[in-house]
């Protein structure tokens, strides 16, 4: 290329371009060069820029070094040494304020999840298997949030949060809905009408024995704390009771530990219930609420996992944008062919208007189903096609394990399937318009 037409390309950059406005023109162009993360960082109350922040620079120093070990052999990984590293650093207690937790006080009374939600696309972005190791027990205390129960709060959830923001090694909860019978059926209305459930709730003098089984439960084997959720005995899923099911209850074992596909070093137990007794204190809630906070967890739960996809998504996209820098065809790079331009940048689109939709959901003080539901199905999808992308960019690179594009792409199709499968997903974004805006005339048209 002529010295002549490179100049003339500079002096067309917009950033060189911009000289020749006037002083209100130049006002009016936003011209800063920063990268996609910086300029959404910087649209966040200041609380959240803090703990996106935060979670960034403890994902690549704590997560990033072990990740690939960790997939490779997750039954020999042990993940206590992470977990009291996050909450050293403020990572597991982002539901509440100071002193009962270390979330922003401004953007906590904006939103309940928007900063669990912002961890959870750093933290994914090393490694989906090591993020879920430490969000799940944000979906463990959920039901106790939730629930809005008084005794509640004052026996188990302010106890919990205090603990883990001041002292290590805390109680680890984990939440168990999923049956053998039973999985996305009872996240669904139609389909937990019909579910088919085992574990159930006999009531006895003092409180209820449990007596059943749960599968796929995420930090299971390592929780000290279950939310179950069991039908009351006689009665259907509308009977639904959450109780908190401890480790050292007798009768509460764990059975089968799963081998994954992806977000392998997270663990996923079966759980069994042979006459546990749980005393009237650990029901979270009232009796028969189960079903409304369970479907109410997952309305907050799912941006979460929405935000997660993302980070699978986008840790495909930053592996291979540094492979195309790298990596030469002929005489050029590969980041310098347009083909490869074109590509990379759908992939920043894709995500870019993933992350708006998991922020706007998340940007209201109450997360509510049908939003819910479209984010966690975009951003899962989204997410499996970015990490796919990436595979294609670097073809044989991407699928070794030691560049963590495969792993990404094996993480990102869980997020697929858990919380709902999407297919459960648009169900419930249909029933949440069914009666409002699709089987009704609206806007004049019918």
């Amino acid at each position: 290329m002529e010295s002549e037409t490179i100049e003339r390309i500079e002096q067309l950059k917009p950033k060189n371009a911009v000289r020749n406005l006037d002083a209100l023109g130049r006002l009016f162009m936003d011209n800063r060069e920063m990268s996609i993360w910086e300029r959404d960082t910087s649209t966040l109350p200041k609380g959240a820029r803090k703990w996106r922040k935060n979670a960034l620079e403890f994902a690549r120093k704590e997560i990033r070094p072990i990740a690939a070990k960790a997939d490779l052999n997750p039954d020999d990984f042990d993940t206590k040494p992470l977990r009291n590293a996050a909450i050293r650093r403020g990572l597991l207690s982002l539901l509440l304020p100071f002193p009962l937790g270390k979330a922003s006080i401004t953007s906590s009374v904006k939103s309940l999840s928007l900063q669990v939600v912002l961890a959870a696309e750093e933290l994914t972005t090393e490694c989906g298997g090591l993020a879920l190791v430490l969000l799940a027990p944000y979906l463990g205390i959920a039901p106790l949030l939730l629930s809005g129960h008084l005794p509640t709060y004052l026996r188990h959830f302010i106890p919990f949060c205090f603990k883990l923001t001041w002292f290590d090694n805390p109680a680890c909860f984990s939440y168990a809905i999923t049956e053998p019978g039973a999985g996305s059926d009872v996240e669904e209305t139609i389909g937990g009408a019909t579910a088919r459930l085992v574990t159930t709730a006999r009531p006895v003098k003092g409180g209820y024995v449990l007596n059943g089984r749960k599968c796929f439960i995420s930090n299971g084997a390592i929780a000290d704390k279950v939310t179950v959720y069991a039908k009351l005995e006689g009665e259907g899923i509308e009977s639904w009771t959450c109780f908190i099911v401890e480790k050292s209850m007798k009768g509460f074992s764990v059975g089968r530990h799963e081998r994954k596909m992806g977000q392998r070093a997270s663990d996923a137990s079966e759980l069994i219930f042979e006459d546990v007794f749980v005393p009237n204190r650990n029901i979270v809630g009232k009796l028969r609420s189960g079903w409304a906070n369970n479907r109410n967890v997952l309305n907050y739960s799912r941006p979460s996992v929405g935000a997660m996809s993302i980070g699978h998504g986008r840790g495909a996209f930053e592996r291979a944008l540094e492979f195309c820098r790298r990596t030469k065809l002929g005489n050029k790079r590969l980041i310098d062919y347009h083909d490869v331009q074109m590509e990379l940048a759908d992939m920043m689109i894709s995500l870019s208007a993933a992350r708006a939709m998991v922020w706007k959901s998340c940007m209201q003080f109450r997360c509510n189903q049908g939003s819910s539901a479209a984010v966690k199905v975009f951003a899962s999808d989204t997410a499996v096609k970015v990490s796919n992308q990436a595979m294609e960019l670097m073809g044989d690179h991407g699928y070794v394990h030691a560049n963590g594009v495969e792993r990404s792409w094996r993480d990102a199709r869980l997020t697929q399937i858990y919380e709902g499968t999407n297919q459960i997903n648009r169900l419930a974004l249909i029933e949440s318009q069914w009666d409002v805006e699709l089987d009704r005339s609206v806007l004049g048209y019918g």
